[in-house]
């Protein structure tokens, strides 16, 4: 029988907590347990997130409700701020959201948030270039928990994640300029992808603290395998280990290979991935290593000209970070002081072929090696006047090459393994960044100002200041706006700079691209729905392009194509259809969920340069819609689906693509069919480069 609930109570939400003997938990007079979740973000983001459940367990029953707690941390500063003060607009892909997706890559995911754009040329992300409004792949920064993996050589292979879904707690995009808080490669925006963390819970972090750590020993793990079209078949293994409660480590590998669905298409995609922290009240230590290799046909890939091209590439990654909170006595002019270092380091090899098989610099065969490594210093304090960070970062970029860089002298090459040829080009630059940034809070507003001061060897040795500012103000619980600027410079890459061949030719003179992006938007949040609508205009200067300058043009050159403005707008709607339409909902149950997003852009540009065709910049997505539904069948039968709708500018067709999947999920295993494409319309993301079209995976996970 239903019964009418007359009284409905709200929930109590605690922000404040303290020690003293009147308070009210200590009155109690018994231990109170306060669970807080925290969802580090982009600077900050380190191997502990926010999933909690196994990847076969009913994780779809989280509510807007929930999402309300506003104590969360999520915040794109340099300083931690909570999601209710935080600043700026940061969306987070959950790892429900991830599930829930019938994606097979990193890169599916993020075809479906509503600001990005993805190009792949080929299957499973085998390369994929990732933008985001209107910009190219070279002017964003890609992070893992933090650190950055962004390539200096290219944007091509910043998307080589040693990662697979199974690992990922969560993924946020920042869009805007971000020079103040990531450094220069934050020139349109930022991705960071936060693994899972190996540790069962915070909860021996206090343990520590208080009492003897106790063993707990705990051991889990996932193996995942699949097959489908076009003789694709891989799979997937991770193990995770935590020896006591402040211990922990996971491991992961995976392998994929496939024909590719197209001609001179097929490819094999190996990965392995280490992550461990540690926890205690003095300090936490998280630590990461991972190597992604892949071998792929790379048919028209850089040019028309030449369809049977082929590159192999090879990442290896490694960083080191901690947070150390020294002893002090709190006082009421400072709450809190953490002082944060970081090494890091990773190695880019690639091996190309302007023909698959042709061997040598005048068939159009390159080797290059890339080795970025850093350190940076990093510290925030909670104090009377607001939250304040500084920090310093100092990257040594260095390529040895066949084709990029300086010519060395003889005496100076380097034998390439595996090959009779020898590195003989080499270029080297350091770049040094200094960051200041204060937040002050006050109620319901926040204003967050800061400052990047960069120094390069690869331009002049000259600092250069990029500043920021940041304003959010919150007039009720369900409401939010934010307003912001900030400028941001990016440096030719060395491929811009260096490329000569028979399909392009690079420019050493190439000056950095310059950019101002001013920014504002509106959230509002009740239970059972979300709307999230922003607008930008972005205001580039000397910003470079791959071009031909005629119709008689043979070679793509790296151009300063002049002033370019890009302007639109994101809107972005989630519905919890089950909570909206039942009164008797619970969140126990798989919901129905919906989402809709819609971009637009529309670009400005002018230039004293004659420029026929462009091959990136010009380019731009004008519309993207994209629609996602996940529902119950029966049982435990789901399903999901996305639509996505795009038009491309500079000659491209306009397109629909529909893909979908169903899953029977148990507690301890799960069984799925996955379908790309399923109208096998025969599209173009990049240049001549034509994607497959159906294409349908099966596959079974167990979590052990």
């Amino acid at each position: 029988m239903k019964t009418t609930t007359f009284n409905k109570r709200n929930a109590i939400v605690f922000k404040h907590f303290n020690r003293k003997g009147y308070s009210l938990f200590a009155a109690l007079g018994k231990v109170v347990v306060i669970g807080v979740l925290a969802i580090p973000t982009l600077t900050y983001a380190k191997a502990d997130g926010i999933a909690t459940k196994p990847a076969g367990e009913n994780s779809d029953s989280l509510s807007f409700g929930e999402q309300q707690l506003d104590e969360v941390q999520i915040t794109g500063s340099r300083a931690p701020l909570t999601a209710s003060q935080s600043a700026k607009i940061v969306e987070v892909i959950s790892r429900d959201d991830i599930h829930r997706a019938e994606a097979q890559t990193i890169n599916d995911v993020l075809k479906l948030a509503t600001g990005v754009d993805v190009r792949q040329r080929g299957g499973f992300g085998v390369q994929t270039d990732i933008s985001i409004n209107g910009g190219t792949f070279d002017q964003i920064t890609i992070l893992l928990n933090g650190v950055p993996l962004t390539s200096p050589q290219t944007g091509h292979n910043a998307a080589d994640f040693p990662v697979s879904l199974d690992d990922i707690d969560h993924i946020e995009v920042l869009e805007g300029a971000a020079a103040r808080v990531f450094g220069s490669a934050a020139f349109s925006g930022a991705i960071n992808i936060v693994t899972a963390s190996p540790q069962p819970s915070p909860v021996g972090r206090e343990t520590s603290r208080n009492a003897k750590i106790q063993k707990s020993h705990s051991l889990s793990g996932t193996i995942g395998l699949e097959a489908g079209s076009f003789g694709t078949f891989g799979g997937d293994a991770r193990v995770s280990l935590s020896p006591t409660n402040t211990w922990g480590n996971s491991l992961s590998f995976g392998y994929t290979q496939s024909d590719g669905g197209t001609d001179n298409s097929s490819f094999r995609h190996r990965r392995g991935y280490y992550q461990g922290n540690y926890a205690s009240s003095l300090v936490d230590v998280n630590w990461q290593a991972g190597i992604t290799s892949k071998d792929y046909g790379a048919n028209t890939f850089y040019s028309a000209r030449f369809p049977n091209q082929y590159e192999w590439t090879r990442r290896y990654i490694g960083s080191a970070n901690a947070d150390f909170r020294p002893f002090f006595k709190e006082q009421n002019w400072l709450r809190s002081f953490v002082i944060s270092p970081t090494v890091y380091a990773h190695r880019d090899i690639d091996h190309y072929q302007l023909i698959k098989g042709s061997i040598g610099a005048a068939k159009g065969e390159n080797y290059h090696r890339l080795d970025v490594y850093g350190a940076s210093l990093n510290a925030h304090f909670d104090w009377l006047l607001g939250k304040t960070a500084l920090g310093a970062d100092i990257r040594k970029e260095h390529i040895l090459s066949t084709a990029y860089g300086n010519l060395m002298d003889e005496s100076e090459w380097k034998k390439i393994s595996g090959s009779d040829r020898s590195y003989d080009h080499k270029g080297d630059r350091t770049n040094t960044s200094l960051f200041l940034e204060h937040n002050i809070l006050l109620g319901g507003l926040t204003v967050s100002a800061g400052v990047m001061a960069n120094r390069n060897t690869g331009l002049d040795n000259k600092y250069r200041f990029y500043p920021g500012v940041d304003v959010s103000y919150r007039p009720s619980d369900h409401w939010k706006l934010y307003l912001s600027w900030n400028k941001a410079l990016r440096l030719p890459t060395f491929t811009d700079l260096y490329t000569s061949n028979a399909a392009q030719q690079g420019d050493v003179n190439l000056k950095p691209e310059k950019n101002n992006t001013y920014k504002t938007g509106a959230r509002f949040r009740v239970n059972g729905f979300s709307l999230l609508a922003d607008a930008f205009y972005s205001r580039g200067r000397d910003m470079i392009d791959w071009v031909y300058e005629t119709a008689e043009s043979k070679k793509y050159h790296a151009l300063n194509i002049g002033k370019l403005d890009n302007m639109g707008f994101n809107i972005e709607t989630k519905f919890n259809l089950s909570e909206l339409l039942s009164d008797t909902y619970q969140p126990t149950t798989t919901p129905w969920l919906l989402t809709l997003g819609y971009a637009y852009i529309h670009q400005k540009h002018e230039t004293d340069r004659e420029i026929y065709k462009s091959l990136y910049a010009l380019e731009y997505l004008k519309h993207k819609f994209v629609a996602t539904l996940s529902h119950p069948i029966v049982g435990h039968l789901s399903a999901s689906w996305s639509l996505r709708w795009q038009q491309r500018m500079n000659g491209y067709h306009p397109y629909a693509k529909l893909d979908g999947a169903i899953r029977w999920t148990e507690r301890h295993y799960q069984l799925y069919v996955k379908a790309d494409n399923i109208t096998a319309h025969r599209y173009y993301d990049l240049g001549s480069v034509k994607q497959p079209g159906l294409w349908i995976m099966a596959g079974a996970k167990v979590n052990l």
